[in-house]
């Protein structure tokens, strides 16, 4: 019985430095691993998260809370969190400037507008012109 065993031709993968010691490449010339290679050899290839993604919900987050305090009336706790992630898009250099932009404004126009209404409330108690009942004597 012969067993003889017919070896493919591994000429091509093979170059032989100056120095005579054998390298062996990582990839074949079909770009797939090459069967000489060790499991240990190559590191595990690592997901890379793309650093616009954060930045791209931000700025929708924020518009989308600038849309959701004018529509609700929100005054106060949503404009916040919506004009604080709406700047962080920003600076973060988003794809989706525009939305960071409208989520800041709408944001600060509903800050601003709960703003004026306590300073008018503060005015108008101050001014006698609204009783409350528990400051009534």
């Amino acid at each position: 019985m012969n067993t003889t065993a017919v070896l493919p031709d591994t000429t091509a993968e093979f170059s032989a430095p100056a120095d005579d010691t054998v390298r062996v490449p990582a990839q074949n010339s079909q770009g797939a691993p090459s069967a000489y290679e060790a499991p240990g050899d190559r590191p595990a290839a690592e997901p890379q998260a793309n650093p616009g993604d954060n930045a791209r919900a931000f700025a929708i987050t924020s518009f989308v809370l600038g849309i959701a305090s004018v529509v609700s009336g929100w005054t106060f706790i949503a404009p916040i969190a919506g004009l604080i992630l709406g700047i962080i898009a920003l600076r973060r250099n988003t794809s989706e400037r525009t939305l960071a932009l409208w989520g800041v404004w709408l944001n600060g126009i509903m800050l601003a507008l709960a703003a004026l209404a306590i300073v008018a409330f503060v005015l108008m108690l101050g001014a006698g012109l609204i009783a409350l009942p528990f400051f009534a004597v």
